[in-house]
């Protein structure tokens, strides 16, 4: 008796989306929803993909109502719409995964520059080495000290026995005159 009470009353909805009813649709949507995004779920584990894929059958549900020939249950329809657009999506997942691996093997294989990089690096260092030589003796030490040795402005200072300011100073006349001289080089 239920089960023909459902049946009728599944009938009589199906046959008012037919016709376009909002509500019928609306109906449809607040009775299987959450179930439908439960499924989804439970194969893709991803929550913004699987509200996608709900809005998506519900979408392709209500401009399809015309045409809908269901022999089944509608619930079921609903089930079977979700599990093919699942399974689509892992497919085409797979696909983007293959294609994006095999495009970045290409690359790997085609495109590797590390002989220019490392001619540009030797011809860098070079200018620069040939720039710094150029610097007063005092400027050239305190460059090399920091940036060849690693030392802190407060250690340069300490080991020449000068202050601060005058090491900050110098690293500084240092840098703006390798940035003015080797500007066109790194350009």
């Amino acid at each position: 008796m239920i089960k023909k009470i459902i049946k009728y009353s599944e009938e009589n909805t199906l046959l008012s989306l037919k016709e376009g009813n909002i509500s019928a649709f609306e109906n449809i949507y607040h009775l299987y929803c959450t179930d439908l995004y439960s499924y989804a779920y439970n194969i893709l584990r991803n929550k913004v993909i699987c509200e996608e894929i709900v809005q998506e059958t519900f979408f392709s549900l209500w401009n399809k109502r015309s045409e809908l020939n269901i022999t089944h249950s509608l619930k079921a329809y609903l089930f079977t719409a979700i599990r093919f657009q699942t399974l689509n999506y892992l497919k085409s997942e797979k696909v983007k995964r293959y294609y994006a691996e095999s495009y970045f093997n290409f690359e790997k294989i085609f495109f590797d520059n590390s002989n220019e990089e490392n001619i540009y690096f030797s011809d860098l260092r070079s200018k620069v080495e040939n720039e710094v030589s150029k610097l007063p003796e005092k400027c050239q030490q305190i460059y090399r000290l920091s940036r060849d040795e690693h030392q802190s402005i407060k250690n340069i200072a300490n080991l020449l026995n000068i202050s601060h300011k005058t090491v900050e100073n110098q690293l500084t006349k240092a840098l703006k005159y390798l940035r003015s001289s080797l500007g066109d080089f790194l350009m």
